[in-house]
């Protein structure tokens, strides 16, 4: 994986026409009364890591050794082993991992509501942690987020779309939480939303929209490493998190996280992201011939601008209250860029 350091062309897309527009800025006044929240992408180095993945020790088909192989050998740089209820030590893989690899202890604290499953992983834990219930399905989601909170851990509300279990206006209630699933690669999650149940792009600007700062990421939540490699099966590979920290360190991955300075894909790579207090700057990494597309959206889901060129910049106007792009490559997989927000005097 190449990353490098860009600095902006002095590329203007139009938030108002949608597309591409010439010249000089096209900001005007908005930049005199709201600039966006810097996020600092330069420093520190990129680090591709998953989050959610299982093994043998819950109901994984593989033993953590070659899950664990899998991803080194695929160039990640960090991995959870998150099994259900169960905390699986990296201590006893230390000789599997070196400068270039990191495992960061897990779990996927599995509970439930009136047989609807509520999973919520819990990232670079000290101990395992036991599932609460609770007589409401927000009190149980708040409860397990809590409980990763008091074992000093970073909690992410898993597939809130698998088995159709937990609505956006319960995840609008949910305090202490800043990831969730937007991406999810296990066959049996509904990530595009169906009927009258929105898809998770849709819920996750839902959220953004009501003023909740959420991180969207990316994950395998892969149970087969063996046999076939198919869409009908679980298989790892399908979605992961980009990361921006000076050093593999699991302390400040977790930062990075809840800060929002990474991105999540099933496919493209970027060289880089800039934020400015009036500019946000994508450039994707090529591959082969694949055409890229990216948009940058806003309140509501509203597509704010759509092009094609590489990089993509836009600059603030109108009255938002974050931005984030989507950059979707010929073959359909996205890189999803986290919400910048716009402040305002």
């Amino acid at each position: 994986m190449r990353f490098t350091t860009f600095v902006p062309a002095l590329l203007v897309l139009c938030a108002t026409c949608g597309g591409v527009a010439g010249g000089g800025s096209s900001a005007g006044s908005s930049r005199g009364t709201a600039r966006f929240e810097t996020v600092d992408f330069r420093s520190g180095r990129w680090f591709k890591g998953n989050t959610h993945t299982h093994t043998l020790e819950s109901d994984g088909d593989s033993p953590p050794e070659v899950v664990i192989n899998w991803y080194k050998n695929h160039g990640y740089n960090f991995l959870v082993l998150s099994d259900h209820n169960v905390f699986v030590n990296p201590a006893r893989f230390a000789q599997m991992t070196d400068s270039a690899f990191l495992l960061i202890p897990g779990e996927e604290v599995t509970s439930a509501f009136e047989r609807k499953p509520v999973h919520i992983n819990g990232l670079n834990i000290d101990r395992v942690i036991v599932p609460r219930t609770d007589s409401t399905l927000l009190g149980t989601v708040q409860k397990n987020v809590d409980a990763i909170r008091e074992a000093t851990g970073v909690p992410h509300i898993n597939h809130p779309n698998f088995g159709w279990a937990i609505t956006q206006s319960v995840l609008a209630r949910v305090e202490r939480d800043k990831l969730i699933e937007i991406h999810n690669g296990h066959p049996l999650v509904h990530n595009a939303g169906g009927g009258d149940s929105p898809g998770m792009e849709s819920v996750w600007d839902h959220l953004l929209s009501l003023g909740k700062r959420m991180y969207g990421i990316a994950v395998d939540d892969a149970h087969t490493f063996t046999g076939e490699f198919s869409p009908l099966n679980a298989n790892p590979g399908r979605g992961w998190i980009v990361v921006r920290t000076q050093r593999l360190d699991a302390g400040e991955i977790m930062r990075a996280m809840e800060s929002g300075r990474f991105y999540a894909s099933s496919g493209p790579e970027l060289d880089s992201l800039v934020v400015t207090d009036a500019a946000m700057a994508v450039h994707i990494h090529r591959r082969g011939n694949f055409k890229y597309t990216t948009e940058f959206v806003g309140d509501k889901g509203r597509v704010l601008a759509r092009t094609g060129a590489n990089p993509a910049v836009y600059h603030l106007a109108g009255d938002v209250s974050y931005v984030r792009a989507r950059v979707i490559d010929s073959s359909g997989d996205v890189a999803w860029v986290q919400p910048v927000f716009v402040a305002r005097p």
